[in-house]
């Protein structure tokens, strides 16, 4: 599973796994990692949001190093309201997914898209007109479907880091940490540990839609009786519950795929009708890795799906170390990305981009742990299980380290 490169810069520490690829790649290479924050960053739940002390890197027309093989870039490095956070953090983690290659094989081009659909489909044109033979970004769906629609048009694949599924495409692949992966992981688990009938209480928003779509999948799949699904209007769920509640006895589980910051209501209504994890098993999505979430009553013995923290908290101590910030969550995207990208340029010839290279089913190792694309552009993640207690969670069914098992 290829990560990054297998030089690390002199001095530099060494707190890397060394990965294997199948035979079809056939190369390792290293991927670091840098400081904790607070937990997996959540797809879909809300605005990208950074320290406001994250530095601001410069802008359009800037280039990492200057090697031979040419690598798109597209980040959001401003926005409506000037220099983005997100962009800055982004391209910080470009930057030192190149200097921890240790070498100068590749020149990245650096596109600002504005944060706009426009700005990406411009930002791609320009990085395409210079020779780029991938792109890697953008962030925001929007922008992704313009910008695919041009490198398409070019023949050259993209790796961008939205989670709106709608954006993927054959050629247009996306790194990000899609809904329905932790949904399938969790009803999977639930399904392993026994339980036959799940019920679900779903926000009326476009996670939960995509969610519950995916919960209704994966319960056919796993051959899950549903015998009722509750929606309600985000803030108000107390009719849903009660309505739950009238059906107790039907369901062993019930399935939450809700926001940290409106756990607190869902969990007040969960115990003030009777319905908590000693009594039915209660599990949700990675958006529950907050802190917010993890000494909630109801919640207490609850499950929720998420990529283990130890990359992310290596790769966060080691930007901080370099740009005196804490990285946004979603920096290890452009990290993998980068890594990836550089590593395929040095193993994989003339087909270092290529659908067969890209979509390779042995999958790679990025700071989140292993990932692979699917040739219709979606991806699969190993994702662990956790069990909240005590105002924490610890881990009960590991991350698979390759996709031969399903670390269950």
């Amino acid at each position: 599973m290829p990560t990054l490169s297998s030089h690390a810069r002199a001095g530099a520490p060494r707190r890397w796994a060394v990965m294997k690829h199948a035979a079809l790649l056939g190369f390792a290479a290293l991927l670091a990692a840098c400081n904790p924050t607070a937990g997996p960053w959540a797809p879909g739940a809300r605005d990208l949001k950074l320290s406001a002390s994250t530095q601001v890197a410069p802008g359009e027309g800037e280039s990492i190093g200057t090697g031979a093989v040419k690598i798109g870039l597209i980040v959001p490095l401003t926005g409506p309201s000037g220099p983005s956070s997100v962009g800055a953090s982004l391209l910080n983690a470009a930057k030192l997914a190149y200097a921890d290659s240790g070498e100068n094989d590749v020149t990245i081009l650096v596109k600002d898209d504005r944060s706009t659909p426009s700005g990406a489909a411009s930002a791609t044109q320009a990085a395409i007109n210079e020779g780029a033979e991938i792109i890697l970004g953008p962030v925001f769906g929007a922008g992704v479907k313009e910008a695919s629609r041009v490198a398409r048009a070019a023949n050259k694949p993209m790796i961008a880091f939205s989670t709106d599924s709608s954006a993927a495409g054959r050629g247009s692949y996306l790194l990000s940490f899609p809904v329905e992966g932790y949904v399938d992981r969790g009803v999977s688990f639930a399904s392993q540990h026994g339980k036959k009938s799940i019920a679900a209480l779903v926000p009326e928003n476009d996670y939960g839609t995509l969610a519950m779509a995916q919960f209704q999948q994966s319960a056919a799949t796993y051959g899950i009786r549903v015998p009722v699904i509750e929606r309600y209007k985000p803030g108000a769920p107390g009719d849903s519950v009660k309505r739950l509640a009238a059906v107790r006895d039907q369901f062993d589980a019930l399935f939450i795929p809700e926001q940290a910051e409106a756990m607190q209501a869902v969990s007040k209504e969960l115990v003030a009708n009777g319905i908590d994890s000693k009594k039915v098993q209660i599990f949700g999505t990675g958006l529950w890795n907050d802190a917010r979430t993890l000494s909630l009553p109801a919640l207490q013995g609850a499950w929720f799906t998420a990529p283990e923290n130890a990359g992310f908290n290596a790769f966060a101590q080691r930007y901080k170390a370099k740009y005196g910030s804490d990285p946004a969550r979603v920096a290890t995207l452009a990290y993998d990305a980068v890594s990836l990208a550089i590593a395929l340029s040095r193993s994989q010839g003339s087909q270092r981009y290529s659908e067969s290279v890209l979509t390779n089913p042995s999958g790679f190792n990025g700071a989140d742990g292993v990932f692979r694309f699917k040739p219709d552009g979606g991806n699969e993640r190993g994702l662990s299980v956790l069990e909240i207690g005590g105002g924490s969670a610890k881990i009960i069914s590991p991350a698979p380290r390759n996709f031969t098992g399903n670390g269950a």
